[in-house]
């Protein structure tokens, strides 16, 4: 069945980024012109799929603001001749079908996903986390759609990251089935140090089988307190084959400080009307160190 539905819980309260997301959403925040979110939903349009659900909570009014249309500022655009700017905002309201479900207590990822059961029904469906930022090529998300072309089970987006690091990430324990491509036989959610040999970790990017939902609706709360992805996809790689991909690009935890400051210049280095200047800017910065 083909995936045309795509999942990004921005429900967080995000913390990590305190406080300046006191009373923004850690989403809205900008790298370098556009929201964080934006870049998200620009990833699964391009990747194809053809309806977002977002998991809200109070506060994330703004997140569903970005993506409607505004009658007020179009006309104002329009009445001061700001054409390009006008288009520009009309194409992100028409990007995609978006629908909003509200997570009303904060119980986790898993639980963030589990609300979503009645929008996706019985398919296949991504899901994306709205702080991972992945710089590629190809889109990641197309990048685990085409190997879901071939296995159609699900899959999860791994990096590899350094030992010491193991202990913040969901990590995968598995087999080579092809290039970049694993078979999962373990899944742990923040081991301690020198509990597995494996550092590959898993990032904000999955292809999951609706068979999610019921095993969630039976995951007790683990690390935290809370209903962890990484239990209940533990327990859906033993009833079925499950995959970990590690995706071509570069990932950018955008929820953490030095992590969005990365993605901002990584990004800014990118930008046709900016990079130029930028670089050169950047370049006086260092050799004035």
């Amino acid at each position: 069945m083909k995936v045309r539905k795509a999942v990004i819980p921005v429900a967080g309260l995000g913390t990590r980024f305190l406080p300046a997301t006191k009373a923004i959403p850690k989403e809205m925040l900008t790298i370098v012109d556009r929201p964080t979110i934006q870049y998200i939903v620009e990833e699964v349009v391009a990747s194809g799929i053809e309806q977002i659900v977002l998991v809200t909570s109070a506060g994330k009014e703004a997140i569903e603001n970005h993506f409607d249309y505004d009658y007020q500022l179009d006309t104002v655009l329009k009445e001061k001749n700001k054409i390009a700017l006008c288009e520009e905002l009309r194409h992100i309201s028409n990007l995609i079908d978006v629908i909003s479900v509200r997570q009303k207590k904060p119980l986790g990822l898993g639980h963030a996903i589990w609300t979503t059961r009645d929008v996706i029904g019985k398919e296949p469906f991504v899901v994306l986390l709205g702080d991972d930022l992945v710089l590629s090529d190809k889109p990641c998300c197309q990048q685990m759609l085409d190997l879901y072309d071939e296995v159609n089970e699900s899959i999860v987006a791994i990096q590899r990251v350094p030992a010491e690091e193991i202990n913040r990430y969901g990590i995968v324990e598995g087999e080579p089935y092809k290039e970049r491509t694993f078979k999962v036989n373990r899944m742990v959610e923040k081991p301690a140090l020198g509990s597995t040999d494996s550092n590959m970790a898993i990032i904000g990017r999955y292809i999951l089988l609706p068979d999610i939902f019921d095993i969630l609706s039976d995951t007790p709360p683990g690390h935290g307190g809370e209903i962890q992805l990484t239990d209940a996809l533990l327990t859906l790689s033993k009833k079925r084959t499950m995959y970990a991909y590690e995706f071509q690009g570069t990932r950018f935890d955008a929820g953490d400080k030095l992590g969005y400051l990365k993605a901002i210049i990584a990004y800014a280095f990118r930008h046709p009307a900016l990079a130029q200047d930028f670089k050169r800017h950047i370049k006086k910065i260092a050799a004035d160190l």
